[in-house]
């Protein structure tokens, strides 16, 4: 399991949201740099989102997570075409989860376990 792990469920269907692809940046003195990127599966998670052999670092990162493709999938109008969760770091030693709870018209995040 890797040092960042993300869930997405769909809170209006009432079960995981399967089919949201997603991305991970680091933000590094240039901007933000792609260190893994995955598609939901059936259960809503994204199993190697880094690579096993990759060390966190402490430091910002973002999640981003293309909402807009996943409901046009499942052809229901939404709101927000992407959501972006920026959040940090401080000891990469530690296992950070971030879920991510979906609805056509609006969404909340939480540090997870």
């Amino acid at each position: 399991m890797s040092g960042i792990t993300t869930h997405v469920l769909d809170t209006s269907r009432g079960r995981p949201a399967e089919g949201v692809p997603a991305t991970l940046e680091l933000e590094s003195a240039g901007g933000w740099k792609l260190i893994g990127k995955g598609v939901t599966n059936a259960d809503g998670r994204i199993t190697d989102l880094v690579a096993k052999d990759s060390d966190l670092s402490a430091g910002g990162y973002r999640l981003i997570f293309d909402t807009g493709k996943y409901f046009a999938d499942q052809q229901t109008q939404s709101f927000y075409p992407q959501v972006t969760v920026v959040f940090r770091v401080e000891d990469a030693s530690q296992h950070y989860h971030v879920p991510l709870l979906l609805s056509p018209f609006g969404y909340s995040t939480y540090r997870g376990s």
